[in-house]
């Protein structure tokens, strides 16, 4: 483990990918227009429907292994993750859509989107910030919700893929407008979703600004390690390297308190499966937990693991937190890929950020982007099998 993270901090360093995924499914149904390297990675693009009569377009990374990732336009979704069982077969193993109308719906419950301008709440949907109050979207009962009606996870996206020998990479970029979703400021945002050959895909984040403002970019990917073998993640194992949870009232809006899991049900210190003690969570896991970091490099965050196909997911990040949400609001009403049905729990969030509700909450690490400065995250999933 400890040469293993040496390594994911060295490439952050250098910014530089060190990640892949591939699979069968997306080769059968994909012509090739792009460039097959030699060294075994590939870039392919397919369209996917269009939206105000601009075409989306959904790109696929592949690496040596097989393993291929997918990721539109659209809201910067990633539609798939094929990566091999303990057995070398391939699964998918995120939730999602076969085309883009599952994506529009009302009730796409941000299925792999990236998400800003600001992800997870900010309590009554308004904060101040220099001497001025701004007012945002409430979309969440009385609260503002990973960005507003319409956040990072509904615009279009430029995007460019690119190569190198080490890796196949997708850079995303968008500008939101000062004001856009009652935000300040012109923000301009790029995002770089990177795969190589040790299975692991990274996304890097940059964004900067011309006026202060809160800045928390993540992703809402829905893993089921399973790659669909079993509806539900409650068998799955998980890990989280924290000893402190963000403590929420009833409309899941941070109370202040950094609350220590020893000892209760929020407890994911050491492995346990995410099931065995959900009951005991009112609404399940929708929760930021406080990673144990040392300084603010890239540091190991958390664990899953799939005993029945073999699968481990290694997460780490540069962010002080992760929300994990256990898909509680998941209802059985929709029909996802080849039709199927996702229950409630039927996959899991991993999402590196900053906490929620942060620019309201003054004891919290520090969310605001200023002019001349960057904001940039690093966050690796890295795939793998025992």
């Amino acid at each position: 483990m400890k040469k293993l993270l040496v390594g994911l901090i060295n490439c952050a360093i250098i910014f530089t990918a060190f990640s892949s995924c591939g699979g069968k499914g997306e080769q059968q149904e994909t012509k090739r227009q792009d460039t097959g390297l030699s060294n075994g990675f590939a870039i392919e693009q397919r369209p996917f429907g269009r939206l105000d009569s601009q075409a989306i377009t959904k790109y696929i990374l592949r690496n040596p292994n097989g393993m291929t990732v997918s990721i539109l336009n659209y809201g910067g979704t990633l539609t798939n993750c094929w990566v091999p069982d303990r057995h070398g077969s391939l699964g998918d193993v995120v939730l999602g859509f076969d085309s883009l109308a599952g994506y529009l719906q009302t009730k796409n419950p941000y299925m792999g989107a990236l998400i800003g301008r600001y992800g997870n709440r900010i309590s009554g949907a308004s904060f101040s910030l220099g001497g001025n109050i701004y007012r945002l979207a409430a979309n969440n009962g009385n609260n503002s919700l990973h960005g507003g009606l319409r956040g990072f996870d509904k615009v279009i996206w430029a995007a460019v893929p690119h190569q190198s020998d080490s890796a196949a990479s997708l850079t995303l970029t968008y500008d939101s407008r000062d004001g856009e979703e009652g935000f300040p400021g012109n923000l301009h945002v790029v995002v770089t979703y990177s795969i190589t050959k040790d299975n692991g895909l990274q996304l890097e984040y940059l964004a900067t600004t011309d006026k202060p403002t809160p800045v928390n970019l993540t992703n809402h990917t829905y893993f089921n390690l399973s790659g669909g073998a079993d509806s539900t993640n409650l068998s799955q194992v998980l890990q989280i390297n924290a000893d402190r949870f963000v403590a929420v009232n009833e409309e899941l809006i941070p109370t202040g308190v950094l609350q220590a899991v020893k000892g209760s049900p929020m407890d994911f210190s050491e492995s346990k499966k995410i099931g065995i003690d959900i009951g005991l969570v009112k609404g399940g896991y929708d929760h930021n937990y406080v990673l144990v970091k040392k300084g603010q490099g890239m540091s190991y965050a958390a664990t899953a693991y799939d005993r029945g196909s073999g699968r481990l997911l290694e997460m780490y990040t540069t962010e002080p937190g992760v929300q994990f949400y256990s898909g509680n609001f998941l209802d059985g009403s929709l029909r996802g890929k080849k039709g199927q049905q996702y229950v409630q729990h039927a996959g899991f969030c991993l999402e590196a950020q900053h906490f929620p509700d942060s620019p309201t909450q003054p004891g919290f690490p520090d969310c605001i982007l200023r002019p001349g400065n960057t904001y940039h995250q690093i966050s690796v999933y890295k795939f793998s099998v025992k």
